[in-house]
């Protein structure tokens, strides 16, 4: 298992979360439907989460049937797997550079989220992997991979707990500067 940050950035990374607090950016008039877009898919990827580790559950409690599991396994984690790897793709490539650009303060924290993106590249393989077998192991013996699917099961719930710290992390950080520099409005 890929070693995970636990702690929230540290305050200095999150300089102008103190004008901007999260609980009025809604209302700030460069809140813009783009930055609304982008926090919805963090949102998205929070659910995607929760349902394949309840879906693991409920098979794991014997209350989902073994081939209904292995079908929303496979959907629901490539719909997680590839919108995830998309996502922070973009944000590593051509988001957090532009962010860099305008205000350098920020570097240290945009390279915290980067080195998160490292570590969830590490654990989506880990749970690629185990999910692929877990399908392939319902056609062929039933019973291992019902033990297999505890993996896929506690994985889905260390997911769900690194993409609440993470995003919650990356909109403290990103969102304040988006809303200073008026940008993707």
């Amino acid at each position: 298992m890929p070693t995970l940050r636990q702690e929230a950035l540290p305050e200095d990374m999150r300089l102008l979360l103190r004008d901007y607090p999260r609980d009025a950016w809604p209302d700030h008039p460069n809140f813009a439907a783009s930055i609304q877009n982008w926090m919805g898919a963090h949102v998205m990827f929070g659910q995607l989460a929760e349902s394949i580790r309840l879906n693991s559950e409920g098979y794991l409690e014997k209350q989902i049937d073994p081939d209904d599991h292995a079908r929303r396994l496979s959907h629901y984690g490539n719909l997680l797997v590839r919108n995830l790897h998309g996502h922070h793709h973009w944000e590593d490539r051509k988001f957090f550079p532009e962010l860099s650009a305008i205000d350098g303060r920020f570097d240290h924290g945009l390279d915290t989220l980067e080195a998160d993106h490292v570590a969830l590249d590490d654990l989506l393989d880990q749970f690629t992997r185990q999910s692929n077998r877990v399908v392939k192991l319902t056609q062929l013996d039933k019973a291992q991979a019902r033990e297999e699917a505890h993996s896929v099961h506690d994985l889905s719930g260390v997911l769900k707990g690194f993409l609440s710290r993470h995003l919650s992390d990356e909109e403290d950080l990103v969102v304040p500067i988006l809303l200073h520099h008026k940008l993707r409005g």
